[in-house]
């Protein structure tokens, strides 16, 4: 009996990979705990990492019929992700996008990391020994360049589940990241000049306005792009409750404990699903890389877009801000004004840059609906 109790620790079943796995763990854990970097995200992902690659215990998102693998099938049944949006609707305020309509056009240029991801990922298949990726597989590594965690999640779960645990903690990775990733770019592509702008406020938006779009963009979106409805329908809602002035009591809870809960459990699933098994394979280098290509061509993507339409504008549109076509909300709009502070304390850029992210979050979203459409 005890020769067979010596047989189930886990100390016996402890291989290198999963040494590895857990000391990544680790490093998650000391990024979201002393450097204070998407603590609320990396803390329950690093331990459910952690839990996952612990021998015998039953604790990875993989082990049927156990704790985390029933917390997973939110994921892999698509329950989370439009969840969260409807949370993150509840969160954003639409009105820049309203009163500034031609930011949405930086956020259809933060597309091109998605554009050009999809087609780097079917090119790796002339990576001697490498088979390469399918079109399926293709379009949930490229949705990483939208920089938005819960449409990577949703895409892959539904194009390549098997993927899912690479895409989702490489999203999530360079959502964190974004501060470091981008300054660099966003200096590299534009002039002292261009720096210096500052841009008026924007302009006020009428609480008719504001109720109205949700529900017209809804109707309209999900007519031409059915796919996308489950993410864009939720997002829209909880935009919708939160502008209506009828619901406050919903709008609080979404924006708060509602969003914690799945934001908890969200984290802990994934990080449980990042085995050594599933985890450590030539694959998900390459998506690793690929999706620090998408998220840095969707970052170029809105730069060069925001300084064409400082040109169109004569001058009225601060290029600092077409880091925002991504929707890494609100971590890029901060972005956007952290570095437009450094060369003119004038300019408060942080408002602008939102409406360029809420069109990114919604053209992101379509992006994913088209390729589910298309692909599945």
């Amino acid at each position: 009996m005890f020769r067979e109790f010596i047989g189930t620790m886990g100390f016996v079943g402890m291989t290198p990979p999963r040494a590895l796995m857990i000391g990544i763990g680790f490093l998650f854990l000391y990024i979201g705990i002393v450097k204070k970097k998407e603590s609320l995200l990396l803390v329950p992902m690093a331990f459910g990492m952690i839990l996952a690659n612990l021998p015998f215990a039953n604790l990875s998102a993989h082990d049927e019929g156990y704790l985390l693998n029933f917390m997973y099938q939110g994921i892999h049944l698509i329950i989370l992700p439009p969840l969260i949006f409807l949370c993150i609707g509840a969160l954003t305020d639409f009105g820049p996008l309203i009163s500034n309509k031609k930011t949405v056009f930086i956020g259809i240029g933060g597309q091109l990391g998605i554009i050009m991801a999809f087609f780097l990922a079917q090119a790796t298949s002339l990576i001697p020994g490498f088979a390469g990726f399918g079109p399926g597989e293709a379009a949930a590594i490229a949705i990483i360049g939208s920089s938005d965690g819960p449409t990577a999640i949703f895409t892959s779960a539904a194009l390549a589940p098997h993927l899912l645990p690479a895409i989702a903690i490489a999203a999530y990775s360079y959502m964190a990241l974004v501060p470091l990733i981008q300054p660099p770019i966003m200096r590299a592509l534009t002039t002292h000049e261009e720096r210096i702008i500052v841009m008026p406020p924007p302009k006020q938006v009428t609480k008719t306005q504001k109720i109205v779009f949700p529900i017209v963009m809804t109707v309209v979106i999900i007519l031409l792009v059915p796919a996308a409805g489950a993410l864009l329908g939720m997002l829209l809602l909880g935009n919708l409750i939160r502008e209506c002035g009828v619901t406050e009591r919903y709008s609080q809870t979404l924006q708060n404990e509602f969003l914690n809960i799945l934001t908890l459990i969200l984290a802990l699933a994934l990080g449980a699903s990042a085995t050594a098994e599933a985890f450590l394979t030539p694959t998900t280098l390459i998506i690793t890389v690929l999706g620090l290509l998408a998220f840095v061509f969707g970052t170029v993507g809105g730069v060069l877009m925001a300084k064409l339409l400082c040109k169109l504008t004569g001058g009225k549109i601060n290029p600092l801000i077409g880091n925002s076509g991504v929707s890494a909300m609100p971590m890029a709009a901060r972005v956007s004004q952290s570095v437009g502070q450094e060369y003119n304390p004038q300019n408060h850029l942080l408002m602008h840059a939102m409406g360029p992210i809420v069109a990114s979050t919604v053209g992101s979203a379509i992006f994913a609906g088209i390729f589910v459409t298309l692909l599945r």
